[in-house]
């Protein structure tokens, strides 16, 4: 019955946001390793072990991508503002643009903003490894590998495609061009009502 506590409490904890551990084996018996070594190890590392037959459940791995998901829709969302002020009939704000580099392959003096669109399409890929984070939650009998399988993918290509995607928004915003008089001008066309 301690023990039954014990776990139930360990259990709690890494329900709520506590990072975790498991090294009590293949099927989560303990047959191989000492219970200490694992709460050792945890202790040592800051991690909580949970009760766990063969996986931990991967209702972690869902929040963790679901967490990728939000930033990444988060940089999509400053992506589409700026590709929207950056429109002709706007133009407000535009994307840094190195010398000599070039714009629109079909017409080499546009300007268009590349970086922007590359956000907008990877926050697309990053909700999608959510998706099949969220499938891989109900596992058959704790033990199937159908679900590392897709992980193997989805979590480095998930941490991957958004650390690409944070430091391009941040190249983004701190070399844009921004244009107050055109600010103004856009302002000024709504004769005071704004």
């Amino acid at each position: 019955a301690l023990q039954l506590r014990r776990d139930l409490a360990r259990w709690n904890a890494a329900r709520d946001g506590v990072s975790v551990c498991k090294l009590s084996g293949a099927v989560g018996t303990y047959s191989n390793i000492d219970p200490r070594v694992e709460e050792y190890v945890g202790d040592s590392l800051g991690l909580v072990p949970v009760p766990a037959t063969q996986v931990i459940n991967r209702d972690r791995h869902a929040e963790f991508l679901w967490a990728c998901a939000s930033l990444g829709t988060t940089a999509e969302m400053i992506a589409v503002e700026l590709r929207h002020l950056q429109r002709t009939e706007v133009n407000e704000v535009r994307e840094g643009f190195a010398k000599g580099q070039k714009g629109s392959s079909a017409m080499p003096h546009k300007r268009n903003p590349i970086s922007a669109e590359t956000l907008s399409g990877l926050a697309r890929v990053v909700r999608g490894n959510l998706q099949a984070g969220l499938s891989n939650v109900a596992l058959w009998h704790e033990r199937d590998i159908s679900h590392s399988s897709v992980e193997r993918v989805i979590l480095p290509d998930s941490f991957i495609a958004l650390d690409h995607m944070l430091r391009r928004a941040t190249r983004i915003v701190s070399g844009m061009v921004v244009y107050p008089a055109r600010m103004k001008q856009n302002l000024e066309r709504s004769r005071g009502v704004v």
